[in-house]
């Protein structure tokens, strides 16, 4: 029997009764990515996870997650496990630490099974720039599965592992889990402690869950959020019982629709799912409005901007002297330094860092970054007028399907134009899920589901309403 794909509080069920042991959910996971093929790992922790699986047998079946397989983007520190950020500079880093979501999990007893693979140092949106290759899609191999978790995505929507962490700095777990038909979801920054992650731009990047299901996705952000002192930006507001929230009644729920959402810029297909969505919300109750949010056209340039000035800075850090990947070819520290780059980072993180050391130097400061920094502060207070009349913000979180492999490696600014609708969200700060709510030639449509700072709960809230009501018609 394939348990990994029962849904969770059946797994629980037969944990408790002893109809099955963790042992059997872990080794059906590693046959699954045998049997896949996906390469949406790039370490496997088989030995590790074994070992974890047989000591629980020991042990009482204490919650939910007990004992069931998750899997790890490899830019989210793990003790004693390989962990590369997907880069050949990072190739044989071990940490000596957990992060704080990894502390979190094991806690609950759930078993690592490996470190997935993805975008190097989360720099892309299709999971083609990992120095280890790139993740396929499991819907079907030919397409991009997203990015820049791609492997989190591909491993859950393959029945590799029920649940996954991601990182998303501008979408990177909401666009790869709509094009894989996934639930993943961005929290509020400071929601989820980042102690522990391997940053690309710290003032955008936040940790998440990506699942099958919202019941799922909820259980999971449950166990990863919370203040955390290694992280000042950690918030200390009260966690939530988000699963407390699934089912409760959505009528009379004020949902407001940004016209730049649903303009042309946007798949008319695509579109058209969402509309069926509005119409279902309208005839529940629900008042649903189209508005206007200031510069959201401008989000790609604004978060080129921010998110590459901060990826320069904090990949200083690799240089060949502290840790990672060191070069015996050099004469002096300047050759140390560029000799190193040269070899350790792919051509994609080059381009960043390059763009970004401009944007930061000298009196480019003044001319680009603080002046995004002024536009990205107008985008937010923008945000935060429209949620102040309305409990949730809708539409696509993307313009269009997955598409082939290779598609946009020619040009370096069309992979950004994934994150087009999704990347407000990070310079906001705000929660944000993606839901899948219908096809296009048999290819997932993903629903953007916008809500107010740390009301993650009314976002859940109106996901299980939706996702079961489009199971009724099905």
């Amino acid at each position: 029997m394939r348990y990994l794909d029962l849904d969770i509080k059946t797994i629980n069920e037969k944990l408790k009764n002893k109809e099955i042991k963790p042992i059997d959910l872990v080794n059906e996971a590693f046959d699954r990515i045998e049997e896949t093929n996906l390469n949406c790992f790039i370490t496997l922790n088989k030995e590790e996870a074994i070992k974890k699986a047989k000591e629980l047998e020991t042990k009482e079946v204490d919650n939910l997650l007990f004992g069931l397989p998750i899997a790890i983007k490899d830019n989210i520190v793990t003790k004693d496990l390989r962990t590369t950020a997907a880069s050949h500079i990072l190739e044989d880093f071990i940490p000596i630490y957990d992060a704080t979501v990894i502390t979190k999990i094991k806690e609950k007893n759930m078993i690592i099974i490996g470190k997935t693979n993805m975008d190097e140092f989360a720099m892309g949106s299709t999971g083609e720039t990992s120095y280890f290759g790139n993740t396929l899609n499991p819907i079907d191999k030919s397409l991009v599965p997203g990015g820049s978790s791609s492997g989190s995505a591909a491993c859950v929507a393959a029945g590799i592992t029920p649940f996954s962490l991601g990182t998303d700095t501008g979408g990177s777990i909401r666009q790869p889990s709509s094009f894989c038909g996934l639930v993943g979801l961005k929290p509020t920054y400071g929601r989820v402690s980042r102690y522990g992650v391997i940053a690309f731009a710290s003032s955008l990047d936040q940790v998440g869950p990506i699942t099958r299901n919202v019941y799922e996705n909820a259980l999971l952000l449950n166990v990863i959020s919370g203040q955390d002192k290694n992280d000042l930006t950690s918030s200390n507001k009260e966690v939530k019982d988000y699963t407390n929230f699934l089912g409760k009644d959505v009528t009379n729920l004020k949902i407001a629709v940004p016209n730049y959402y649903m303009s042309e810029v946007i798949d008319k297909e695509v579109r058209e799912k969402i509309i069926n969505v509005i119409n279902l919300l309208k005839e529940k109750g629900c008042q649903v409005d189209y508005v206007d949010i200031d510069y959201l056209e401008y989000a790609i340039p604004l978060y080129q901007v921010i998110a590459l000035g901060e990826a320069s800075s904090n990949l200083a850090r690799y240089d060949g002297i502290r840790y990672g990947l060191k070069i015996d070819d050099f004469k002096n520290i300047d050759e140390l330094y560029k000799n190193t780059r040269t070899v350790g980072f792919g051509n994609e993180v080059k381009r960043r860092i390059m763009i970004g050391s401009y944007i930061l130097s000298g009196e480019n400061a003044n001319v680009y970054y603080y002046k995004a920094l002024k536009l990205r502060k107008e985008m937010t207070d923008s945000f935060k007028k429209v949620l102040s009349k309305y409990d949730l913000i809708i539409g696509p979180t993307n313009t269009d399907v997955a598409y082939k492999l290779g598609t946009k490696q020619d040009d370096a600014l069309k992979s950004f134009y994934d994150d087009l609708l999704t990347i407000p969200v990070n310079m906001a700060g705000l929660p944000a899920l993606s839901l899948p709510v219908g096809y296009k030639n048999n290819l997932p449509v993903g629903m953007h589901i916008i809500g107010n700072y740390f009301e993650e709960d009314k976002i859940y809230q109106l996901a299980y309403f939706i996702e079961n009501k489009l199971k009724e018609e099905v």
